[in-house]
């Protein structure tokens, strides 16, 4: 079990390394490569999940390096596992024969490995590890096409804001060393680090996951990153990167409990995002920018179920999210280059020119919208009944977002299904979104590939067949695996209402069509600009950082240089005046010596005569000197 278990994240890091060393000359060999390798990873997934297992492997000293497949990791790596077989099955039809495609498969294999890595971390430190390879894999795929400016500085946004908040891992770290909990940093055991410590490991922790998941006050990376290839975004915003920050939350939630403030300030920004970008949603008229902040949305819901402490809604709505969006935003994406379009009035009729994607993206929406029976209209209904038993106004403010998500679900539905009419110039799209921008060059219309078939198929019959597990046996199987018994169930008239508002919320977004928003002017221009998120960033961090460093740069020219510069310039001076000082005595020292050496010299020559005779009068004096001598110590 143990050799299945590093199987699973080291098959696809090396399957993956390999592919994009090699590079153009696997480009034939690449998609099914790819899809062989995931396939193997999801056996292995399901191998390891049905046999909870760990394992560890030596680090730093007292930090190993650990990983398993128990608790909520099991489920979590099949999806991921599921999720990127399903996205790679639809590129190996969708990604054409003359881009780099050895290089996006390997990519997508390491960014696959790197978020298994982190789903079945049990250590701190291997979740770092990962945690910090996701993220840097995740900026080369949506910035792929790294020759267009805009998608190159889409992935920059992306990389910089994630990685602002990744910080708060490593403040995390740090405090639990700084508590003494060194033995391994053990994610189940965080919550046992004693005050204050306590706290700041828990603000680490949710300022890390907040970034991750597009949370706010993060969102507006998530509206930059849709620049990437549609698989990318399929992949990165449905069960991977995007989720990976409400699945943390999700895994820690007795730390978020034990910190005493944790649960509370995450159901509420879970709650708070869900309906604010709920309403950025409504607001879009691209189609990719839409789902983008649906993902926003629906990650809301999961983080809101880790504060209330409904471990098994939130996991069911991750699995269930996983499903719907990969599907969506794969058939979103094959409308973009088949099509041409991307923008919502560009795409009116789409779906009946293309019954197959229409009939997978109806599943998805509907899901989205949380129409009964389908997936997520279950899963929301038992993180709700955790947001009733914490707080009335935290449950009201779930079931308003749900209401929201159907009608931005329907809104999109209404377009793709509606027959072809005048086309009306979409509002101006906020900055880095992808309004009408074909991904892969002209290419015209084309019909559906057979990989691409399968993946949907696949996907909408998921979507349809994990709501059973919300049902009361298979759920109480889910929270018996997951380890989250004693939760909240939902009362009976609980789903019926979130049922019936969902449905007449639908009923009223497809009545409503394309008629202006009954919001003012000034909250739907605001709304589709993604709340103005990024410019008050720019604004209240960007720019006074920048400030700052121009600030700081100025006085290193003009205080640390010109003190360097004047200190040389005095050491110089300095020199130059000690060489003319001290040379001239220690010249005059060294000739007087030479001048003394000579005058001896000369002497000591004036006896050396040659002649016998005076050298023995010399002897004679000299031992007549040594005579006198010793009679006068005598």
């Amino acid at each position: 079990m143990s050799a299945a278990l590093w199987a699973l994240v080291a098959v696809p890091l090396a399957a993956g390394t390999l592919l994009a060393a090699i590079g153009r000359r696997a480009d034939r060999y690449a998609p099914a490569a790819a899809v062989a390798t995931s396939a193997a990873v999801l056996a292995l997934a399901v191998y390891a999940a049905a046999a909870p297992t760990a394992v560890r492997a030596p680090l730093l000293a007292g930090l190993p390096f650990g990983i398993g497949a128990h608790g909520l990791s099991g489920p979590m790596a099949v999806t991921v596992a599921a999720v990127t077989l399903a996205v790679l099955v639809f590129s190996a039809g969708d990604i054409g024969a003359g881009q780099p495609r050895a290089r996006f498969f390997g990519l997508m294999l390491l960014f696959g490995g790197a978020m298994l890595v982190t789903v079945t971390a049990t250590t701190l430190p291997a979740l770092l590890m990962g945690w910090e390879f996701m993220g840097a894999t995740s900026w080369a795929l949506i910035g792929f096409r790294w020759h267009d400016p805009v998608r190159a500085e889409a992935a920059g946004v992306a990389y910089v804001t994630t990685r602002a908040a990744d910080l708060g891992l490593y403040l995390a770290a740090g405090a639990a060393l700084a508590a003494g909990q060194a033995s391994g940093l053990a994610l189940d055991r965080l919550h046992e680090v004693p005050a204050p410590w306590l706290h700041l490991l828990t603000a680490g922790v949710v300022a890390a996951a907040l970034g991750k998941s597009a949370q706010l006050p993060y969102s507006f990376w998530l509206s930059r990153a849709m620049q990437g290839p549609s698989p990318v975004s399929a992949l990165l915003h449905s069960a991977t990167m995007v989720v990976a920050g409400a699945y943390l939350l999700l895994r820690l939630q007795p730390l978020l409990a034990a910190s005493g403030w944790g649960d509370d300030a995450v159901a509420w920004t879970g709650a708070a995002t869900a309906l604010a970008l709920g309403l950025v949603a409504v607001a879009q008229r691209d189609l990719k920018q839409l789902l983008a902040a649906s993902s926003c949305a629906q990650i809301g819901f999961m983080v809101l179920a880790a504060g209330a402490s409904a471990t098994t809604g939130g996991t069911l709505q991750l699995m269930a999210h996983a499903a719907a969006k990969s599907l969506a935003f794969l058939v979103a994406g094959f409308w973009l280059t088949a099509f041409g379009a991307g923008t919502l009035p560009a795409l009116r009729g789409v779906a009946r020119r293309d019954r197959i994607g229409g009939a997978a993206f109806t599943v998805a929406a509907l899901s989205l919208a949380g129409v009964p029976p389908l997936s997520l209209w279950a899963a929301k209904d038992l993180l709700l009944a955790g947001a009733l038993e914490r707080s009335p106004a935290l449950y009201a403010a779930g079931l308003a977002a749900a209401v929201v998500s159907a009608v931005y679900a329907v809104k999109a539905l209404w377009y793709v299904w509606r027959p072809p009419g005048p086309v009306r110039l979409p509002s101006p799209a906020p900055p880095g979104a992808a309004a009408g921008r074909r991904e892969g060059g002209p290419q015209g219309p084309r019909a559906l590939p057979v990989p691409g078939a399968a993946a949907f198929a696949a996907l909408a019959l998921a979507v349809a067949a994990l709501a059973v597990l919300a049902l009361p046996g298979p759920r109480a199987a889910v929270a018996d695996r997951i380890g989250a018994g004693g939760e909240a169930a939902p009362y009976a008239w609980e789903p019926a209402l979130s049922a019936v508002l969902a449905l007449a919320a639908s009923a009223a977004a497809w009545a409503w069509g394309d008629r202006r928003s009954p919001l003012p002017a000034r909250v739907t221009a605001a709304a589709s600009a993604w709340l103005g998120l990024e410019a008050a960033v720019r604004a209240l961090l960007v720019r006074p950082v920048r400030r700052l460093a121009a600030a700081l740069a100025a006085f290193d020219d003009r205080v640390l240089d010109r003190g360097v510069d004047g200190l040389a310039r005095g050491t110089v001076r300095f020199a130059g005046g000690a060489d003319r000082g001290a040379e001239a005595a220690v010249d005059g020292a060294v000739e007087g010596i030479g001048a003394l050496s000579r005058a001896l010299g000369r002497l000591a020559r004036r006896p050396q005569t040659g002649q016998a005779h005076t050298y023995l009068a010399q002897a004679v004096a000299a031992f007549t000197v040594l005579a006198a001598v010793f009679v006068l110590v005598r």
